[in-house]
Protein backbone atom coordinates (compact mmCIF):
# COMPACT_ATOMS: atom_id res chain seq x y z
CA UNK A 1 0.00 0.00 0.00
CA UNK A 2 1.38 3.43 -1.10
CA UNK A 3 1.90 5.92 2.10
CA UNK A 4 0.19 9.22 2.33
CA UNK A 5 1.76 12.47 1.03
CA UNK A 6 1.79 14.52 4.44
CA UNK A 7 3.90 17.36 3.82
CA UNK A 8 5.19 19.82 1.26
CA UNK A 9 7.72 22.13 1.49
CA UNK A 10 9.34 24.71 -0.36
CA UNK A 11 12.56 26.65 -0.56
CA UNK A 12 13.70 29.29 -3.10
CA UNK A 13 17.29 28.89 -4.44
CA UNK A 14 19.18 31.73 -6.54
CA UNK A 15 21.99 30.17 -8.95
CA UNK A 16 23.81 32.63 -10.50
CA UNK A 17 25.63 31.42 -13.79
CA UNK A 18 29.23 31.64 -14.47
CA UNK A 19 28.23 32.30 -17.98
CA UNK A 20 25.36 35.03 -18.49
CA UNK A 21 23.07 33.98 -21.35
CA UNK A 22 22.26 37.69 -21.99
CA UNK A 23 22.21 41.25 -20.42
CA UNK A 24 18.90 40.12 -18.10
CA UNK A 25 19.71 36.18 -17.75
CA UNK A 26 22.60 36.29 -15.45
CA UNK A 27 21.22 33.35 -12.83
CA UNK A 28 18.80 30.42 -12.79
CA UNK A 29 16.03 30.35 -10.27
CA UNK A 30 15.19 26.51 -8.42
CA UNK A 31 12.34 26.10 -5.83
CA UNK A 32 13.40 22.96 -4.17
CA UNK A 33 10.50 20.81 -2.97
CA UNK A 34 10.66 18.21 -0.03
CA UNK A 35 8.02 16.00 0.22
CA UNK A 36 7.35 13.54 3.37
CA UNK A 37 4.99 10.62 3.45
CA UNK A 38 2.80 9.24 6.18
CA UNK A 39 5.74 6.72 6.76
CA UNK A 40 8.19 9.68 7.53
CA UNK A 41 10.02 9.04 4.31
CA UNK A 42 11.46 12.36 2.11
CA UNK A 43 11.88 13.02 -1.21
CA UNK A 44 13.35 15.81 -3.25
CA UNK A 45 12.30 17.81 -6.27
CA UNK A 46 12.73 21.22 -8.01
CA UNK A 47 10.90 23.38 -10.21
CA UNK A 48 13.30 25.28 -12.74
CA UNK A 49 12.80 28.85 -14.14
CA UNK A 50 15.89 30.61 -15.81
CA UNK A 51 14.64 34.08 -15.77
CA UNK A 52 10.90 34.79 -14.47
CA UNK A 53 8.49 33.29 -12.54
CA UNK A 54 9.81 31.27 -9.56
CA UNK A 55 7.81 33.33 -7.03
CA UNK A 56 4.64 32.57 -8.79
CA UNK A 57 5.99 28.71 -8.87
CA UNK A 58 6.40 28.56 -5.08
CA UNK A 59 2.44 30.36 -4.89
CA UNK A 60 1.27 27.31 -6.34
CA UNK A 61 3.17 24.96 -5.17
CA UNK A 62 2.70 26.00 -1.49
CA UNK A 63 -1.36 27.09 -2.06
CA UNK A 64 -3.25 25.21 -4.74
CA UNK A 65 -0.98 22.16 -5.18
CA UNK A 66 -0.27 21.29 -1.47
CA UNK A 67 -4.15 21.79 -0.71
CA UNK A 68 -4.40 19.25 -3.73
CA UNK A 69 -2.19 16.84 -2.48
CA UNK A 70 -1.81 16.38 0.97
CA UNK A 71 -3.31 13.27 2.14
CA UNK A 72 -3.51 11.89 -1.13
CA UNK A 73 -1.12 8.38 -2.26
CA UNK A 74 2.33 9.50 -2.88
CA UNK A 75 2.44 7.99 -6.01
CA UNK A 76 3.34 10.26 -8.67
CA UNK A 77 2.24 9.01 -11.98
CA UNK A 78 -1.29 8.25 -10.31
CA UNK A 79 -1.52 11.78 -9.01
CA UNK A 80 -0.46 13.81 -11.96
CA UNK A 81 -3.74 13.48 -14.23
CA UNK A 82 -5.86 14.46 -11.33
CA UNK A 83 -3.53 16.81 -9.89
CA UNK A 84 -3.86 18.67 -13.53
CA UNK A 85 -7.03 18.44 -14.49
CA UNK A 86 -7.89 20.56 -11.20
CA UNK A 87 -5.16 23.02 -11.97
CA UNK A 88 -5.49 23.10 -15.62
CA UNK A 89 -8.12 26.00 -15.85
CA UNK A 90 -5.58 28.40 -14.85
CA UNK A 91 -3.44 27.52 -17.70
CA UNK A 92 -2.55 24.11 -18.75
CA UNK A 93 1.34 24.66 -18.96
CA UNK A 94 3.35 27.25 -18.26
CA UNK A 95 3.37 27.91 -14.29
CA UNK A 96 0.70 25.13 -13.96
CA UNK A 97 3.42 22.19 -15.15
CA UNK A 98 6.26 24.07 -14.48
CA UNK A 99 4.90 24.13 -10.70
CA UNK A 100 3.60 20.31 -10.96
CA UNK A 101 7.40 19.24 -11.70
CA UNK A 102 8.49 20.25 -8.54
CA UNK A 103 6.14 17.88 -6.49
CA UNK A 104 6.26 14.95 -9.49
CA UNK A 105 10.15 14.89 -9.49
CA UNK A 106 9.78 14.68 -5.20
CA UNK A 107 8.06 11.54 -5.63
CA UNK A 108 9.82 10.06 -8.02
CA UNK A 109 12.80 10.91 -6.22
CA UNK A 110 11.45 9.40 -2.77
CA UNK A 111 10.04 5.77 -4.69
CA UNK A 112 13.58 5.51 -6.17
CA UNK A 113 15.25 5.88 -3.15
CA UNK A 114 12.43 3.56 -0.84
CA UNK A 115 13.91 0.93 -4.00
CA UNK A 116 17.20 1.98 -2.78
CA UNK A 117 18.29 2.69 -6.48
CA UNK A 118 19.41 5.59 -8.82
CA UNK A 119 15.94 6.60 -10.93
CA UNK A 120 17.56 5.10 -14.18
CA UNK A 121 17.96 1.61 -12.43
CA UNK A 122 14.24 2.68 -10.99
CA UNK A 123 12.44 3.80 -14.52
CA UNK A 124 14.52 0.19 -15.56
CA UNK A 125 17.79 1.42 -17.21
CA UNK A 126 18.58 0.41 -21.17
CA UNK A 127 22.02 1.85 -21.41
CA UNK A 128 24.71 2.47 -19.58
CA UNK A 129 26.12 5.48 -21.62
CA UNK A 130 24.07 8.47 -23.18
CA UNK A 131 25.40 10.52 -25.96
CA UNK A 132 25.82 14.43 -24.80
CA UNK A 133 26.27 17.43 -27.15
CA UNK A 134 27.84 20.97 -26.35
CA UNK A 135 25.45 24.14 -26.27
CA UNK A 136 26.31 27.30 -25.86
CA UNK A 137 23.79 30.50 -25.24
CA UNK A 138 26.09 32.45 -27.27
CA UNK A 139 24.07 34.63 -29.91
CA UNK A 140 25.13 37.76 -27.93
CA UNK A 141 29.10 36.32 -28.10
CA UNK A 142 31.77 38.16 -30.02
CA UNK A 143 32.97 36.27 -32.89
CA UNK A 144 36.32 35.34 -31.45
CA UNK A 145 34.69 34.23 -28.36
CA UNK A 146 32.42 31.52 -30.27
CA UNK A 147 35.47 30.52 -32.23
CA UNK A 148 36.93 30.13 -29.08
CA UNK A 149 34.30 27.96 -27.26
CA UNK A 150 33.72 25.73 -30.17
CA UNK A 151 37.06 25.19 -29.95
CA UNK A 152 36.39 24.19 -26.24
CA UNK A 153 33.66 21.60 -27.06
CA UNK A 154 36.59 20.29 -29.63
CA UNK A 155 39.14 19.65 -26.97
CA UNK A 156 36.09 18.50 -24.69
CA UNK A 157 35.44 15.33 -27.24
CA UNK A 158 31.90 16.46 -27.97
CA UNK A 159 31.20 14.67 -31.59
CA UNK A 160 28.11 17.43 -31.59
CA UNK A 161 27.50 21.25 -30.92
CA UNK A 162 24.60 23.27 -30.86
CA UNK A 163 25.07 27.56 -31.90
CA UNK A 164 22.62 30.11 -31.52
CA UNK A 165 21.79 32.15 -34.77
CA UNK A 166 19.35 34.82 -35.42
CA UNK A 167 21.29 37.96 -35.49
CA UNK A 168 20.03 40.81 -36.85
CA UNK A 169 22.13 40.49 -40.13
CA UNK A 170 22.16 37.23 -41.64
CA UNK A 171 25.58 37.89 -42.98
CA UNK A 172 26.48 37.97 -39.48
CA UNK A 173 25.04 35.09 -38.86
CA UNK A 174 26.60 32.68 -42.34
CA UNK A 175 30.21 34.22 -40.83
CA UNK A 176 29.21 33.03 -37.35
CA UNK A 177 28.17 29.70 -38.51
CA UNK A 178 31.12 29.19 -41.21
CA UNK A 179 33.36 30.00 -38.50
CA UNK A 180 31.99 27.06 -36.36
CA UNK A 181 32.10 24.55 -39.00
CA UNK A 182 35.77 25.65 -39.77
CA UNK A 183 36.60 24.65 -36.30
CA UNK A 184 34.75 21.09 -35.87
CA UNK A 185 35.85 20.29 -39.39
CA UNK A 186 33.07 18.05 -41.17
CA UNK A 187 32.88 15.20 -39.64
CA UNK A 188 31.06 16.56 -35.97
CA UNK A 189 27.82 17.50 -35.68
CA UNK A 190 26.57 20.79 -35.96
CA UNK A 191 22.71 21.96 -35.05
CA UNK A 192 21.69 25.69 -35.17
CA UNK A 193 18.72 27.24 -32.60
CA UNK A 194 16.85 30.52 -33.14
CA UNK A 195 15.42 30.68 -30.18
CA UNK A 196 12.02 31.74 -32.06
CA UNK A 197 13.52 34.80 -33.57
CA UNK A 198 12.60 34.70 -36.96
CA UNK A 199 9.02 34.67 -39.20
CA UNK A 200 8.66 32.65 -41.93
CA UNK A 201 10.23 34.38 -44.09
CA UNK A 202 12.71 35.44 -42.75
CA UNK A 203 13.56 31.42 -41.61
CA UNK A 204 13.28 29.96 -45.17
CA UNK A 205 15.91 32.93 -46.37
CA UNK A 206 17.94 31.89 -43.26
CA UNK A 207 17.89 28.44 -43.64
CA UNK A 208 18.23 28.16 -47.26
CA UNK A 209 21.43 30.29 -47.07
CA UNK A 210 22.40 28.36 -43.51
CA UNK A 211 21.94 24.93 -44.52
CA UNK A 212 25.23 24.90 -46.69
CA UNK A 213 27.13 23.97 -43.44
CA UNK A 214 25.87 20.69 -43.34
CA UNK A 215 23.03 21.03 -40.30
CA UNK A 216 21.92 18.37 -38.07
CA UNK A 217 18.82 20.42 -37.29
CA UNK A 218 17.37 24.14 -36.92
CA UNK A 219 15.75 24.09 -33.16
CA UNK A 220 12.64 26.89 -32.62
CA UNK A 221 12.73 28.55 -35.90
CA UNK A 222 9.29 30.47 -35.32
CA UNK A 223 7.33 31.36 -32.33
CA UNK A 224 6.92 27.99 -30.42
CA UNK A 225 2.77 27.94 -30.60
CA UNK A 226 2.94 28.83 -34.11
CA UNK A 227 2.07 24.82 -35.55
CA UNK A 228 0.32 26.42 -38.89
CA UNK A 229 3.51 28.36 -39.70
CA UNK A 230 5.95 24.63 -38.70
CA UNK A 231 4.15 23.10 -40.62
CA UNK A 232 4.50 25.77 -43.72
CA UNK A 233 7.85 25.93 -43.25
CA UNK A 234 8.27 21.90 -42.72
CA UNK A 235 8.05 21.81 -46.31
CA UNK A 236 9.87 24.95 -47.58
CA UNK A 237 13.56 23.53 -46.02
CA UNK A 238 15.74 20.12 -46.44
CA UNK A 239 16.78 20.90 -42.75
CA UNK A 240 15.48 18.72 -39.64
CA UNK A 241 12.91 20.79 -37.16
CA UNK A 242 13.33 20.48 -33.39
CA UNK A 243 11.39 22.22 -30.74
CA UNK A 244 9.69 21.31 -27.72
CA UNK A 245 11.22 23.29 -24.99
CA UNK A 246 8.12 25.88 -24.82
CA UNK A 247 5.39 23.12 -25.69
CA UNK A 248 4.39 22.28 -22.27
CA UNK A 249 1.88 19.57 -22.37
CA UNK A 250 1.68 15.82 -23.79
CA UNK A 251 -1.56 17.52 -26.36
CA UNK A 252 0.53 20.52 -27.52
CA UNK A 253 3.47 17.84 -28.92
CA UNK A 254 1.02 15.57 -30.23
CA UNK A 255 -0.33 18.43 -32.59
CA UNK A 256 2.91 19.26 -33.65
CA UNK A 257 3.93 15.87 -34.56
CA UNK A 258 0.78 14.83 -36.01
CA UNK A 259 0.34 18.03 -38.25
CA UNK A 260 4.23 17.23 -39.29
CA UNK A 261 5.59 20.25 -38.08
CA UNK A 262 8.81 18.81 -36.41
CA UNK A 263 11.27 16.02 -36.55
CA UNK A 264 12.85 15.68 -33.20
CA UNK A 265 11.11 16.94 -30.12
CA UNK A 266 12.76 18.37 -27.14
CA UNK A 267 10.66 18.39 -24.11
CA UNK A 268 11.85 19.91 -20.90
CA UNK A 269 11.60 17.74 -17.72
CA UNK A 270 10.48 20.75 -15.82
CA UNK A 271 8.35 22.50 -17.88
CA UNK A 272 6.29 19.66 -19.23
CA UNK A 273 5.58 18.83 -15.57
CA UNK A 274 8.04 15.97 -14.40
CA UNK A 275 8.91 12.88 -15.21
CA UNK A 276 5.64 11.23 -15.46
CA UNK A 277 4.75 13.81 -18.55
CA UNK A 278 8.01 13.03 -19.96
CA UNK A 279 7.96 9.58 -19.94
CA UNK A 280 4.67 9.76 -21.73
CA UNK A 281 6.04 12.43 -24.09
CA UNK A 282 8.67 9.92 -24.90
CA UNK A 283 6.52 7.10 -25.56
CA UNK A 284 4.37 9.10 -27.88
CA UNK A 285 7.47 10.01 -30.14
CA UNK A 286 8.41 6.44 -30.37
CA UNK A 287 5.18 5.76 -31.67
CA UNK A 288 5.35 8.38 -33.91
CA UNK A 289 8.91 7.26 -34.99
CA UNK A 290 10.08 10.84 -34.26
CA UNK A 291 13.46 11.38 -32.55
CA UNK A 292 13.66 13.23 -29.03
CA UNK A 293 16.48 14.90 -27.56
CA UNK A 294 15.41 16.20 -23.80
CA UNK A 295 15.99 20.03 -23.16
CA UNK A 296 18.92 21.42 -21.01
CA UNK A 297 18.76 20.05 -17.01
CA UNK A 298 22.35 17.62 -17.91
CA UNK A 299 22.00 16.38 -14.45
CA UNK A 300 18.15 15.11 -14.63
CA UNK A 301 17.88 14.97 -18.38
CA UNK A 302 20.88 12.18 -18.44
CA UNK A 303 19.79 9.83 -16.17
CA UNK A 304 16.28 9.97 -18.14
CA UNK A 305 17.56 9.46 -21.49
CA UNK A 306 19.80 6.40 -20.31
CA UNK A 307 16.33 4.43 -19.38
CA UNK A 308 14.34 5.29 -23.04
CA UNK A 309 14.64 3.04 -25.48
CA UNK A 310 16.94 4.21 -28.41
CA UNK A 311 19.41 6.59 -28.52
CA UNK A 312 18.65 10.21 -27.35
CA UNK A 313 21.03 13.03 -27.56
CA UNK A 314 21.47 15.04 -24.33
CA UNK A 315 21.88 18.66 -23.95
CA UNK A 316 25.07 20.22 -21.83
CA UNK A 317 25.58 23.99 -21.69
CA UNK A 318 28.57 25.18 -21.20
CA UNK A 319 29.63 25.71 -17.44
CA UNK A 320 25.43 25.56 -16.55
CA UNK A 321 25.28 22.43 -15.17
CA UNK A 322 24.07 21.83 -11.64
CA UNK A 323 27.80 20.89 -10.69
CA UNK A 324 29.38 23.57 -12.63
CA UNK A 325 27.51 26.23 -11.17
CA UNK A 326 28.15 24.97 -7.69
CA UNK A 327 24.38 24.31 -6.83
CA UNK A 328 24.73 20.78 -5.53
CA UNK A 329 25.95 19.87 -1.68
CA UNK A 330 26.54 15.99 -2.34
CA UNK A 331 28.22 14.77 -5.84
CA UNK A 332 26.50 15.00 -8.84
CA UNK A 333 24.39 11.85 -10.20
CA UNK A 334 26.30 11.69 -13.33
CA UNK A 335 29.69 11.95 -14.75
CA UNK A 336 31.10 13.08 -18.09
CA UNK A 337 33.87 11.31 -20.14
CA UNK A 338 33.95 13.29 -23.45
CA UNK A 339 30.77 12.87 -25.01
CA UNK A 340 29.57 10.01 -23.16
CA UNK A 341 27.29 10.38 -19.56
CA UNK A 342 27.32 7.93 -17.07
CA UNK A 343 25.48 7.75 -13.68
CA UNK A 344 27.60 7.32 -10.47
CA UNK A 345 25.25 5.56 -8.35
CA UNK A 346 23.27 8.34 -6.15
CA UNK A 347 19.66 7.08 -4.77
CA UNK A 348 16.98 8.59 -6.11
CA UNK A 349 17.24 11.95 -8.49
CA UNK A 350 20.66 12.27 -6.81
CA UNK A 351 20.11 16.12 -6.58
CA UNK A 352 20.61 17.61 -2.87
CA UNK A 353 20.26 21.54 -3.41
CA UNK A 354 23.26 23.75 -1.53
Amino acid sequence: MTAAIRSLATRRIRVPLSRPWGPDVRDLSLVEVVVEDSDGAQGRGFSWTPSIGAAAVEAHLANDIAAFALGRDADAAALWHPLWAHLHEGGSGGITTIAMAGLDLALWDLAARRAGLGITDHLGRRHDTATVYGSGVNLHYPLPELVAQAERWVEAGFEAVKVKVGSPDLADDVARIRAVRDVLGPDRGLMIDANQRWNLEQAERAIGELSAFDLGWIEEPLRADDLAGHVALHTRIDVPIALGENVHTRYRVAEFIDAGAVDLVQPNIVRVGGITPFLEIAALATSRGVDLAPHLLLELSAQLALALPGDHLVEAVEDASFESLGALASPSPIELDASLARTTGQLGLGLRFA
